[in-house]
């Protein structure tokens, strides 16, 4: 492993290489704290599938393995480089832990940067698994429900259950509106109309026009490290009735409706090509990171699609016309 510090006005950087990964790892340093200034995401589908997976069976076990310790783990020997993730390689050390021959302390001891990555995922996936109550139909099938404790992904794929979409890896591509800039979302194209749905258990930061996202919510976790965006909502009726800023959202509650609004100072003008969500992800470690240019974005492509296990159910009121989640749940982040 090749690494090189260099700061230049109170910028840490390091660049860590090995094998063939080269990551960029920056932390911003005052007198009082130092602080993660840049992420970058690479974890697949498939890993956080294995970890999650290894988490969940293991609960309420004499060992339970993290999921998010695991992915810091293959993050530090692989450089942040998942291209040539293999589950051989989660298979060896939770074989290890399990049987208890090692503990995670012993097994990243000797590796540099397993914290940075310990709190690099962990801002990103740390609030999409735990302990949560959920509504579940009875077993006689009747439309009676029940509530049910659950240790598993408490988080939900933006898109409702049911409703079709396509999509790609677009994070990067250029953008021209206004300015040159770099794509800092995941969309998703579906029909208008189509159910948004709350990712995490949050409080809703802004809501209202936006000259590039049209109108869009942001929902910040409440551990404050991350803000989910989701934009480009439906024209004359964007939200899900009542939702206004400030607002207590559960995970898997509808919050608004795909539409192609924005790309204009004017309110309420569709100036999008193709109805779709446009779902971002930003990391905050320190309030400077809030807005500006220190803002973190990260992909959320191959999260998305770890997500599409757990899809929020949704029913319609033929009434008002809007939809609203089937199962309720309770989230103890709330309390």
């Amino acid at each position: 492993m090749l690494c090189l510090i260099v700061m230049v006005s109170g910028i840490y950087s390091y660049q860590i290489s090995q094998s063939r990964t080269v990551e960029t790892v920056d932390l911003m340093k005052d007198e009082n704290k130092t602080f993660i200034q840049w992420v970058e995401f690479n974890v697949t589908c498939d890993a956080m599938k294995q970890a999650y997976e290894y988490d969940v069976k293991t609960y309420g076990e004499k060992i339970h393995l993290n999921w998010v310790e695991l992915l810091a783990y293959l993050g530090a020997k692989y450089g942040g480089d998942f291209s040539n993730y293999q589950s051989k390689d989660m298979k060896e050390i939770a074989d290890l832990l399990v049987e208890g021959k090692i503990s995670v302390n012993e097994l990243s001891k000797n590796m540099q940067y397993f914290d940075y990555y310990r709190e690099a995922y962990g801002a990103v996936l740390d609030g999409l698994v735990g302990v949560y109550e959920m509504e579940q139909p009875k077993e006689d099938k009747t439309t009676e429900k029940v509530w049910k404790k659950v240790y598993g992904l408490k988080g939900f794929h933006p898109i409702a259950k049911g409703f079709p979409y396509s999509d790609y890896d677009d994070f990067g591509v250029s953008r021209s509106y206004g300015y040159q800039r770099n794509h800092l979302g995941h969309d998703m194209m579906g029909q208008v109309g189509t159910p948004v749905i709350a990712v995490e258990s949050g409080y809703v930061e802004e809501l209202g026009w936006n000259q590039y996202g049209g109108w869009r919510v942001g929902i910040n976790s409440f551990d404050g490290r991350r803000y989910y965006y989701y934009a480009h909502l439906r024209q004359n009726r964007p939200y899900a009735e009542g939702l206004k800023k400030g607002d207590i959202v559960q995970a898997g509650d509808v919050i608004g409706y795909i539409g192609r609004t924005g790309y204009s100072t004017e309110e309420n003008v569709n100036n999008i090509d193709e109805y779709h969500l446009h779902f971002g992800l930003q990391l905050i470690f320190d309030e400077s990171q809030r807005e500006g240019d220190n803002e973190i974005w990260i992909n959320c492509y191959e999260l998305v699609r770890f997500l599409y296990q757990h899809q929020s159910e949704v029913q319609r009121n033929d009434e008002t016309k809007e939809w609203m989640r089937l199962y309720q749940m309770k989230d103890p982040a709330i309390e």
